[in-house]
């Protein structure tokens, strides 16, 4: 599956790898669309199961060891939960 793609103003390359019944997931997901970036989302528990497992290890060693989400990458930093000010301060 790829990514979904939302426009916005560019801010570089922005992911974000969420679960679909994730609370935080969903406000990192307004906030972004709040801010009128363009960003890439997945929601990792929609992915067929080995797709699944494949971008759960990427995660987990290129970004975020605790596998926790919501994982959000802007221009190859992560941000590891919700964190307001952390992604705003990101995308200034």
């Amino acid at each position: 599956m790829d990514p979904i793609h939302v426009d916005g103003k560019k801010k570089g390359r922005i992911m974000l790898y969420a679960l679909s019944t994730c609370g935080w997931c969903a406000k990192t997901k307004d906030l972004l669309n709040s801010l009128g970036v363009e960003y890439d989302y997945l929601f990792v528990d929609q992915l067929p199961k080995d797709e699944m497992e494949k971008v759960y290890t990427e995660i987990v060693h290129r970004y975020n060891p605790m596998g926790s989400f919501p994982t959000l990458v802007i221009n190859g930093k992560a941000i590891v939960g919700y964190q307001e000010d952390e992604i705003r301060e990101a995308l200034v």
